[in-house]
């Protein structure tokens, strides 16, 4: 019986220990300024499921997001929630965006942004300020990749340090 007692535990212990993981809460942002278009091109790739808890937490709406059940309203939130939470500045200057849509590739949902009507020789600074999920998910990572005119750079934005900047 002590021989089954030890058996027992020795495998249930590895599945405690798995117990203990956590989720990696992350986003990545990608920002290009498209020379031929003359704007700011916006691509942000997000979790499903995690901004299906957001749409939950901040809203009240089950949004089923990727579903054929699809929350009508789903499209009208994101996009709220996304003005509300991803700021654009040039030179300084807060800029408005067009929210172009989204699609989904398989788990991640992927928005399109675009500040229209930037002439590249306007554009002294690019400042991006990203509390997307910060605000349900204390261990929310925000990677930021600026990609502007032959410059590049790369951030890792938490609630506690949500800005990033590319200086041209």
């Amino acid at each position: 019986m002590k021989f089954l007692k030890k058996c027992g535990l020795l495998l249930v212990l590895p599945l405690l220990a798995f117990s203990g993981i956590h989720k990696f809460y992350v986003s990545v942002t990608n920002i290009h300024y498209s020379e031929k278009d003359e704007a700011i091109q916006i691509t942000s790739r997000i979790f499903i499921d995690d901004f299906e808890d957001v749409l939950e937490t901040r809203y009240g709406i089950e949004a089923h997001l990727a579903s054929d059940t699809e929350n009508k309203l789903a499209e009208e939130y994101i996009e709220k929630y996304l003005r509300a939470k991803f700021l654009v500045y040039i030179n300084g200057e807060q800029r408005t965006y067009d929210f172009l849509g989204k699609k989904y590739d398989n788990d991640v949902m992927i928005c399109y942004l675009e500040i229209p009507e930037v002439g590249k020789d306007e554009i002294k600074s690019i400042t991006v300020q990203n509390e997307i999920l910060t605000d349900i998910f204390e261990e929310q990572q925000n990677v930021i990749h600026f990609k502007v005119m032959g410059k590049k750079k790369s951030y890792v934005l938490i609630k506690e340090n949500n800005k990033g900047m590319l200086n041209l």
